[in-house]
């Protein structure tokens, strides 16, 4: 998470989810926003918004920050909302540039490589939502936007900005130029680059630390809340290997419930179900989980008689309304797993901000609503963690640990 990594580096980082919390106040916000695998249109609305707040509020740049591997479809968005940005501060060509080399995933030559494979022959070929078939970037990208995507690859970045510059200007008229990140001394140069040249970057996370981290230098520490006190749950709305092994560890201490989301009832009729059953553990005051998929049979399923967005909207929509029916019950803290599950969550809470903790010995994504009555989360997406992570979650938000 964009904001935890920047908060551990001294930066203050509000992180937002309704336009309206942006003030000005700070010198970065990071906007939560829910563009991932939404129709298009739907997107650029939410961009929109949160731009329009960003240029009323003063800011001066702007990075649409993507996942590590640029996850998405022929369809979009990220394409869609580069042109978008660039049309709305009159910029281009946009630089684009993804990977995380500290956690093996990497860009050379425009294929992108996830943890040493090609992605296209990673365990990302089968993600639900998102199956990146292709690892040619630059090619995958072209589908989304009607403008050129350039390449300017390790060759020309691991010789620094100059370099960068002089091969941009010989790429001619591009709409887009996307950047090799194969190393971390490319991010640097990459980043070194961006940040002397435009207003619009889209960028994967280690790429839009960095480039936020030179634009503004060292910043004022703003003391971090602490965690929130109360009853703590789990909800598991993704899919995989990683939270199917971390559930059954989970398991093994505290109740799990799956929900069959292929059963036709109406979504609030599955979560009152959820519900009933989890207040017999909120009265025993001992932690539990509720999961939306206990497996392939169960995606397999669910996405037969939903199809894969409707089956992953499905999830989100029961989950989200779980959340907001547990913290009626007093629920504060929330571990959720799956980054648009957690987008339902704190959307269904009606949580416009939070301060997200620097990254400690379990990664980044704790967060903190700041106020009197406060709720504690721990966003994460659905590959991220070893076996045990849900138990070491619980176990620091209950030390006030991040």
């Amino acid at each position: 998470m964009v904001a935890c990594y920047l908060e551990g580096a001294g930066i203050y980082a509000p992180l937002v989810f309704d336009p309206a919390a942006i003030d000005g106040t700070s010198s970065v916000v990071v906007a939560g926003a829910r563009t991932r695998t939404v129709a298009v249109d739907d997107a650029l609305t939410q961009v929109e918004a949160f731009a329009d707040a960003f240029i009323r509020a003063g800011y001066r740049a702007m990075v649409y920050k993507t996942s590590a591997g640029f996850d998405s479809t022929a369809d979009g968005n990220i394409g869609q909302v580069a042109d978008f940005l660039a049309d709305r501060l009159e910029l281009r060509p946009v630089l684009m540039a993804a990977g995380f080399p500290s956690f093996n995933i990497t860009t050379h030559q425009g294929y992108l490589f996830y943890r040493g494979r090609l992605v296209s022959e990673s365990i990302k070929r089968y993600d639900p939502l998102t199956p990146m078939s292709d690892p040619d970037l630059v090619r995958f990208l072209s589908l989304q936007t009607p403008h050129k995507v350039g390449l300017v690859d390790h060759s020309q970045v691991r010789k620094g900005p100059v370099a960068i510059n002089e091969a941009i200007l010989r790429l001619g008229d591009c709409g887009h130029v996307f950047l090799d990140v194969s190393d971390e001394a490319d991010l640097a140069a990459v980043c070194a680059f961006a940040a002397g040249r435009g207003r619009v970057f889209v960028a994967s996370d280690p790429v839009a630390v960095e480039y936020t981290k030179l634009l503004l230098g060292q910043q004022q520490v703003k003391p971090a809340p602490s965690h929130a006190r109360g009853p703590a749950v789990v909800l598991a709305g993704t899919v995989g290997p990683v939270i199917g092994r971390q559930l059954n560890a989970f398991s093994c201490f505290y109740p799990v419930l799956t929900v069959d989301i292929s059963d036709p009832r109406p979504v609030e009729s599955l979560a009152a179900d959820a519900l009933e059953w989890a207040c017999l553990h909120l009265a025993a005051d001992r932690p539990f989980a509720v999961a939306t998929s206990a497996g392939p049979d169960d995606v397999a399923r669910s996405q037969t008689l939903f199809g894969p967005i409707g089956a992953a909207r499905r999830a989100e929509s029961i989950l989200g309304t779980l959340a907001r029916l547990l913290y009626q019950k007093g629920v504060r803290r929330f571990v959720v797993a799956g980054g648009e599950t957690s987008g339902a969550v704190v959307s269904s809470l009606l949580v416009k901000s939070v301060r997200a903790l620097p990254e400690g010995p379990l990664g980044t994504g704790f967060c903190v609503t700041e106020g009197a009555d406060r709720t504690s989360f721990f966003l994460k997406p659905g590959k991220h963690g070893g076996d045990g992570l849900l138990l070491d979650v619980l176990r620091a938000m209950e030390n006030g640990d991040s």
